[in-house]
């Protein structure tokens, strides 16, 4: 071998032991550290290495905050005997020196457990699954209603944290004490890259700074970087390392510059990030089991399938929706009787189980709707050509179809893999204008008509049983065609064939549910919505008793009577707001196995069986279901996952977190649209209603713009005022004016920059007029979109 093609082989490992040996050996060795810093034509990569904390380092570094997490064998120990208990680590959003733990287990008692002030979190991050020692009674503390985010910039203000957790101690009445405990050691860290911006330090030429993560439950992160200057203004990807006893923050490391901050892409992006949204371009393994274009219906796709293709089918969808799940149809029997179909686009023949587009599929769980954009479960292909039941093209289809009377009631049922061929495509107006009008009297608006009378009463039906009819202010945006920008803002206006729709897929979910749950009783995926405990509803309760109306939660029966009848004759909107409110008592809706359950019931529907079937989609819930289903009238085999109730309840698992996220991730793109739009439109406004009372603020929402957002009173840098916090009305008193839930006040809404991570929507105070708290209507422009520059700690 020729000197120039020599490789030198050089060792790199972190090990002490190891790197002796090999240097023994005449190896030449390196640490991981030592490797990166050699590489000086890549100075960037030094900002890439993890932190290692060196446990002995501690002592330089001066005082210890934190006391030591015990070892994990004594943590099992101590669980095994109940003096620990294990649950995961919530911290909270508004006060960064509270969490909850929730206990693992089925301990009624002590399920939620309350952490107060640094050294009780003792080092844990959201999400971590962490042991917790109970606090003897006398120190139980009470959540605090109070907002606090941590601004601090310097290390040393360790002082300053023991004064805030002060007044989180505020006096509590006795029946307000949570059990309350401390950390005493972390069983797993379920840390992730967090995205965020860089707080560049205030020393020149400093290599150390802080991160300051988009998710407000996740602390600051030390990191040294080289190229601070570059990064500021930039949305970055920062890993933690650790988090050693004596530092006020855990240390971490830069992994990647995501864009400039307020770019509508970079935003996108860290809103999909942050939400865990799989939102990569489909891989070429996933795209290989896609049927070849062109495609067509052929002999073998009909065998156990009905040819429908004559029916008068069509299907009623918001303007602009490509990936159409549903199709309906109605026509009169020759026995005067009706007969109603619900047309499902059949995913499950293209997507078959255990593939590589199956697996990725079941992996994004939904299809995630973001204001201008939309993350496909399952690719174009099928989302919008091929399972989309377009008009005038043949398609297949899983079809629920009952016989009915004229008074709604289910004579029979049956479901059928079919063929179909929809004759219109309509939105919501357009069927409503053919169901108006009276010159049209085509087949399809005599289907139309047929269903929307059929769903009327099967609405009126299902709300004598107790269904809810719930709200909360939906917004949408007008974008400019051009930019892309919000401009119009409102919220949305429902018709009555949106009920029209609805009804008909409510009807078939249950259908369905009842199907797959006779016959596979042990492995049905179906859907539950559990009852909320009645300390949920108190807020509600309170709030309408200050407007002397009552409130029965004693069942989803009583509520929903009690809302129908509280109104007011003066107040018009306190209806909606009553509904808005009570949206927010609820518990979430979650998938769940059968085989693996008791309760079935769903809440909000008064149903005593629910599935998702309707929407396969965009749901890979209803992909299952349809599998099931077709099982179970002979139309497909099955395969062994399908049966496994235990494999079926990981998937709901999943599915349950995928939902919660896509959901956080379209308010959080609405919030994003909104900003955009405030930022055009200047300082506006505009009348509020209040939904919640704070110790130091009020939560308002807006009505014309479906707008929620918070009224601090108490401001950095401005004399206090004088504030009475009741909990029992609620109320809140600022010097001599009372505020009460759904009290109407007048805001001022501005988009605040200062912070460029966090730009929110800032609201002031305008009526009722409070001096020194209100702002007059008519003040000059101030702009807050200028980041204050920060006092230098020289000028201390």
């Amino acid at each position: 071998m020729s000197a120039e093609n020599h490789l030198q082989v050089i060792f790199i490992t972190n090990d002490k032991k190891n790197k002796e040996k090999a240097i023994e050996e005449g190896i030449p060795a390196f640490t991981c550290e030592e490797y990166v810093k050699s590489l000086t034509a890549n100075p960037e990569l030094i900002d890439r290495l993890a932190c290692l904390s060196e446990e002995g380092n501690e002592i330089e570094s001066g005082r210890i905050i934190f006391s030591e997490h015990l070892p994990l064998s004594k943590l099992q120990q101590g669980i095994k005997s109940g003096t620990y208990l294990q649950g995961t680590f919530r911290a909270s959003r508004e006060n960064y020196l509270e969490a909850t733990v929730w206990v693992h287990g089925d301990d009624e008692e002590n399920k939620e457990i309350i952490l107060q002030g640094l050294k009780h979190l003792n080092r844990a991050v959201h999400e971590d699954i962490v042991a917790v020692e109970l606090l003897p009674k006398n120190q139980w503390v009470a959540p605090s209603s109070v907002v606090l985010h941590d601004e601090g910039q310097n290390e040393d203000d360790l002082e300053k944290e023991e004064e805030r957790e002060r007044i989180l101690k505020t006096a509590v009445n006795e029946k307000m004490l949570k059990p309350t405990g401390r950390v005493v050691g972390i069983i797993k860290r379920n840390w992730r890259p967090y995205c965020g911006m860089l707080s560049k330090s205030d020393i020149k030429e400093s290599r150390r700074h802080l991160f300051t993560p988009a998710d407000k439950r996740i602390p600051r992160i030390r990191i040294e970087t080289r190229q601070a200057s570059t990064l500021e203004g930039r949305r970055i990807i920062v890993a933690i390392d650790g988090w050693p006893r004596n530092s006020r923050y855990p240390n971490g490391h830069f992994v990647k510059n995501l864009g400039e901050v307020g770019d509508k892409e970079t935003e996108t992006e860290v809103l999909l990030l942050e939400h865990d949204v799989p939102h990569q371009p489909f891989s070429q393994a996933v795209l290989s089991f896609l049927p070849k274009m062109p495609w067509s219906i052929t002999e073998k796709d009909m065998k156990n399938r009905e040819d429908l293709r004559h029916l008068c089918v069509c299907s009623v969808d918001p303007p602009g929706c490509t990936d159409i799940d549903d199709a309906l149809h109605c026509r009169e029997l020759e026995n005067g009787n009706l007969e109603v179909g619900v047309h499902i686009a059949d995913v499950s023949h293209f997507i078959r189980p255990g593939n590589a587009l199956d697996q990725e599929s079941a992996r994004r769980g939904t299809t995630v709707y973001l204001c201008e954009k939309r993350i496909d479960m399952v690719p174009e292909l099928l989302s919008s050509n091929l399972c989309s039941l377009r008009c005038n093209v043949d398609r297949l289809a899983f079809s629920c179809i009952w016989e009915m009377n004229h008074n709604a009631e289910i004579l029979k049922v049956r479901f059928t893999k079919s063929a179909i061929n929809s004759k219109a495509s309509l939105t919501y107006a357009e069927a409503q204008m053919r169901i108006d009008s009276t010159a049209m009297n085509d087949d399809i608006t005599t289907s139309l008509r047929g269903l929307n009378k059929l769903a009327k009463i099967l609405k009126k039906r299902r709300i004598e049983k107790g269904a809810l009819t719930l709200s909360s202010p939906e917004v949408r945006f007008h974008m400019d065609s051009e930019t892309h920008d919000p401009i119009d803002l409102q919220t949305k206006e429902l018709r009555e064939t949106n009920s029209m729709v609805e009804e008909f897929m409510l009807l078939a979910n249950i259908s369905v549910a009842k199907k797959i749950h006779e016959e596979f009783s042990e492995h049905a995926l179906l859907r539950k919505h559990p009852a909320p405990p009645p300390s949920n509803y108190e807020i509600l309760v309170k709030a309408a008793k200050s407007k002397n109306l009552e409130i029965k939660t004693d069942t989803a029966k009583s509520l929903a009577d009690s809302l129908d009848r509280a109104d007011s004759p003066t107040f018009p909107y306190l209806n909606t707001l009553l509904r808005i409110l009570a949206t927010r008592c609820m518990m979430q809706a979650v998938y769940f196995c059968s085989g693996m359950d008791n309760d079935f019931h769903h809440y909000g529907l008064a149903s005593p069986i629910y599935t998702h079937f309707t929407s396969p989609i965009r749901r890979y819930a209803d992909i299952i279901v349809h599998r099931l289903l077709a099982v179970a009238i002979g139309a497909d085999c099955t395969y062994p996952e399908l049966t496994d109730k235990h494999k079926l309840a990981d998937l709901c698992k999943n599915l349950n977190f995928r939902h919660k996220m896509a959901q956080y991730a379209q308010r959080a793109s609405v919030a994003f649209h909104t900003q955009l739009f405030f930022k055009s439109k200047g300082i506006v406004s505009e009348e509020a209603y209040i939904l919640f009372v704070r110790k130091n603020a009020i939560v308002v929402l807006i009505p014309k713009y479906g707008l929620e957002g918070t009224v601090f009173f108490e401001e950095k840098d401005k004399p206090k005022p004088r504030l009475i916090y009741d909990d029992e009305i609620p109320s809140l008193k600022i010097e001599d004016t009372v505020f009460h839930i759904f009290d109407k006040v007048k805001v001022k809404i501005m988009l605040d920059s200062s912070n460029l991570q966090h730009q929110k929507i800032r609201m002031s105070l305008v009526e009722p007029q409070i001096p020194g708290i209100s702002i007059p209507v008519d003040t000059p422009n101030m702009d807050i979109n200028e980041p204050e520059r920060k006092k230098k700690k020289r000028e201390k």
